[in-house]
């Protein structure tokens, strides 16, 4: 009887009527944007405009625009120098996973451009996985319009994407444009410095942003698609606000290197000079040495200070600055931890160019019994031996 009682219940319920659902509220309302048309469809669009006088973090988003053509070649040596800084597309993707491919689609494309005193932010929305189209017919002409693109570990993800999703709509890519990615330069300037150099942190160690509620990039697909199946786009809030918080963070970094390597930002730190240090490396070696000189200056930490001077080193033998380089040597000698670079450097600079034998000797047999009593590599062993027996018969004939 319980049994036949608990059916009955079911089927009153299934035959009563219905509660009515309440209306979802339209999806532009909630996120703050407008559903636009193109030749391909309709999308999401959200505009939101920024003062290039603002600041973001540490740094006034204005910066970015009086980056200098030739700054923009040295980030980025394949575009040249003659990018136009006021006519760059920054760009930053959301994303249905990270593995690529034509099963990976781009659900959400931020983008902001220079527009006259302000920049223009707009995030183009997929609202169902059949609005590529549209989202791809939306992003042509901006791309179209722009002198190069700005990214993030674009050339590793973005762009590749991108252009799958392009191609998969019968749509052209532009395969020319002029494409700046930060990532390479950021771990230039601070791959030793940092434990990582993703953009997060990046915003938040140099350009001194905190983010409040910020969604971590792992969560953002399980959300979108929990609104393909429920339609519930307010988590989505949070999704949009972090792809907005990484594109501004992409102007401020933009502007952080133009500003560092220009001579304009008012103080960097000792391990920042040094990063700036290996980015001039490439095209004045001039002021690479005058920025490691003043990252050992500013106190670096020692374990970046022993690399530094070894690298400062090297650049000074190659101009031929002996006095200068040995210097650096001898002051490698003193670190803590056994290195045989800086030994064998002056061994070289006694035997080869001050022609003084005894000095290289007493240099190796030094460096000899370090690498023993550390326990190094034994062709580390072998190399001062083979340099010892050498010196010795030198100083027999």
């Amino acid at each position: 009887m319980a049994a036949l009682d608990d059916l009955r219940r079911v089927i009153r319920r299934i035959e009563g009527p219905r509660a009515t659902r309440r209306a979802l509220e339209p999806i532009e309302k909630i996120l703050g944007g407008e559903v636009i048309e193109t030749e391909a469809g309709a999308l999401l669009a959200v505009h939101r405009d920024v003062a290039l006088s603002a600041p973001y973090g540490r740094v006034l988003l204005r910066a970015a625009t009086e980056i200098a053509s030739s700054t923009l070649g040295m980030l980025a040596p394949a575009v040249g120098d003659t990018l136009d800084p006021r006519r760059l597309l920054f760009i930053d993707t959301e994303t249905t996973g990270l593995a690529g491919g034509t099963g990976t689609y781009a659900f959400l494309v931020g983008t902001a451009r220079i527009d006259g005193d302000r920049i223009r932010l707009s995030q183009l929305f997929m609202r169902d996985l059949d609005e590529e189209g549209a989202l791809v017919a939306a992003l042509a002409p901006l791309l179209e319009g722009a002198s190069g693109i700005v990214t993030f570990n674009g050339s590793g993800f973005d762009l590749p994407l991108l252009e799958t999703r392009f191609i998969l709509q019968r749509r052209l890519w532009r395969g020319d444009i002029a494409h700046v990615d930060l990532m390479r330069p950021a771990r230039r300037v601070w791959g030793d410095a940092l434990d990582d150099c993703r953009l997060g942190t990046l915003e938040h160690r140099v350009l001194g942003v905190e983010r409040e509620r910020d969604i971590p990039g792992y969560a953002i697909p399980s959300v979108y698609f929990q609104f393909l199946r429920r339609q519930a786009a307010a988590p989505l809030r949070d999704v949009l606000a972090h792809n907005r918080h990484d594109i501004l963070a992409l102007v401020g970094l933009l502007g952080w290197f133009g500003q560092a390597l220009e001579g304009r930002l008012a103080s960097l730190t000792a391990e920042e000079h040094a990063g700036v240090a290996r980015l001039w490396e490439r095209t004045d070696v001039e002021r690479a040495c005058a920025c490691y000189e003043a990252a050992l200056g500013a106190g670096l930490d020692e374990d970046l200070a022993h690399g530094v001077r070894l690298r400062l080193a090297r650049w000074q033998k190659r101009r031929a600055r002996w006095a200068a380089a040995r210097a650096l040597w001898e002051a490698a000698t003193a670190a803590t931890a056994f290195d045989p670079r800086p030994w064998e450097e002056l061994a070289k600079f006694h035997e080869h160019r001050a022609h003084d034998f005894p000095a290289a000797r007493t240099i190796v047999t030094r460096a000899l019994e370090l690498a023993t009593a550390t326990g190094a590599p034994a062709r580390v062993v072998d190399a001062l031996s083979f340099r010892l027996a050498r010196l010795d018969r030198r100083l027999a004939t």
